[in-house]
């Protein structure tokens, strides 16, 4: 039975791994998505709800994970060098699952910085182009009114 759960709890760390290097993926696609001439805000929106799905598959992951382990980690405490081969393979699995959610943080954080820096020049350019728009208006505006001419004192005396 412990044998069972033990593999189980493996099965989930693989799964976990997979999902873990798909959002890395996607994580990857956003940057070049930023890092390139023309941003395309639509395709980083598709990339940003893929991976709520995926964190959506992590959470359900972890709670099992979590509900599965207090059930056998009794069992595990009294039989370690029974379970040593099975235990040795899980905490590898939680080292990369560690080592590979520290990458995507790391990648988060960089994104992070890319789409601040995005959005930061897209407001420069705005406030730049309100400016140029503001000239323009203010220049036609006083170019109509000087085609205007001004009231004249005429002496009709002759």
């Amino acid at each position: 039975m412990t044998e069972n759960y033990l593999k189980v709890l493996e099965e989930s760390l693989e799964k976990k791994l997979q999902i873990l290097q798909q959002l890395q993926e996607y994580s990857a696609k956003q940057q070049k998505i930023f890092q390139a001439p023309a941003v395309e805000l639509e395709k980083f929106d598709e990339y940003v709800d893929k991976k709520d799905q995926l964190i959506e598959e992590l959470t359900v992951l972890d709670n099992g994970f979590e509900v599965l382990y207090q059930n056998v980690s009794q069992e595990l405490e009294g039989n370690r060098e029974k379970y040593a081969a099975q235990i040795g393979r899980l905490q590898e699995l939680v080292t990369r699952v560690t080592e590979e959610s520290v990458a995507i943080q790391a990648q988060e954080a960089r994104n992070k910085k890319l789409v601040e820096d995005y959005f930061r020049r897209e407001r420069a350019n705005l406030a730049q182009s309100r400016k140029t728009s503001k000239a323009a208006f203010d220049y036609y505006k006083s170019m109509s009114n000087a085609n205007v001419a001004q009231p004249q004192f005429l002496d009709n005396k002759q």
